[in-house]
């Protein structure tokens, strides 16, 4: 009987310990009111939901969250609107980049961005994507590359690497035949209307640090009227590579990363900030 009251003593103890230790001036995060409470759609490991979430920590720390128009893709994250809870537009395959640029000049005061895949960026939607850059439209493109059609079945993409397997490859992608994996951001930096373009990821602490830092960026070169902001997000995709999630971003690391390197391509200098 002493036992167990001691036992029970020690774990109220240690209840009002944790009370006292999780106290607000303690916290080291929280979600931020710009990202909604919605059933998880996104498979298990995918980089969509880390993007999702550091998108809304960027409008809501920037304090834009009544001013900021986002355009959703076809794709996996067709259903972006579901979590991010500020103004949203769908926009047809391919063409949210079109949207973002008819919403930007309706409303130029707002800050604008589309999110899309590589299926919906680089492939249906590539004649948008380059003509958007090219113009410079003042908005934020932000590009997630995981090298395969995601909801669609794990076709080829045209970000699909050499020698790599899909439903539309089955003895992985012949280069002789089916062409170079294009490197978007690469073809767009080089354009005059883009004036940043950085690769990102977000498979590690480190590297979602630096993806929040680059979406900001984006977002304040916005504010500064500066032109086309291009940030890709080369992420995962578990399910279509018949992966794990710790498997995947392994191969992640070996594979993409040295195809896609991680890293700024287009930032202004001194005298464009």
């Amino acid at each position: 009987m002493n036992e167990k009251t001691m036992l029970g003593e020690n774990i109220a103890e240690t209840a009002d310990t944790q009370e006292v230790i999780c106290c607000p001036e303690n916290l080291v995060y929280e979600k931020p009111d710009t990202l909604l409470d919605t059933p998880m759609h996104y498979c298990p490991g995918c980089g969509h939901a880390v993007t999702h979430k550091l998108i809304a920590e960027v409008i809501h720390e920037m304090d834009i969250q009544s001013e900021t128009i986002g355009i959703a893709p076809v794709g996996c994250a067709v259903f972006a609107y579901n979590y991010l809870n500020i103004d949203m537009q769908e926009a047809a395959h391919g063409r949210a980049s079109a949207v973002a640029t008819g919403v930007k000049r309706v409303f130029p005061e707002k800050f604008v961005f589309s999110y899309q895949g590589d299926g919906d960026l680089a492939a249906i939607g590539t004649a948008e994507t380059i003509h958007t850059c090219n113009r410079g439209e003042n908005i934020l493109i932000i590009f997630i590359n995981n090298a395969i059609y995601g909801m669609t079945g794990g076709q080829m993409a045209p970000t699909t690497l050499p020698g790599m397997k899909s439903t539309t490859s089955p003895f992985g992608r012949d280069v002789a035949t089916m062409g170079n994996p294009l490197m978007i951001t690469n073809l767009v930096a080089s354009l005059p209307g883009v004036y940043y373009a950085t690769r990102v990821a977000v498979n590690s602490p480190s590297n979602v640090r630096k993806a929040k830092k680059a979406i900001a960026k984006g977002f304040e070169y916005q504010k500064l009227k500066k032109g086309l902001c291009f940030v890709e997000v080369v992420s995962n995709c578990p399910s279509n590579w018949k992966m794990t999630p710790i498997q995947a971003n392994k191969w992640l690391e070996e594979n993409m990363f040295p195809y896609y390197p991680l890293g700024d391509l287009k930032v202004p200098n001194d005298k464009e900030k």
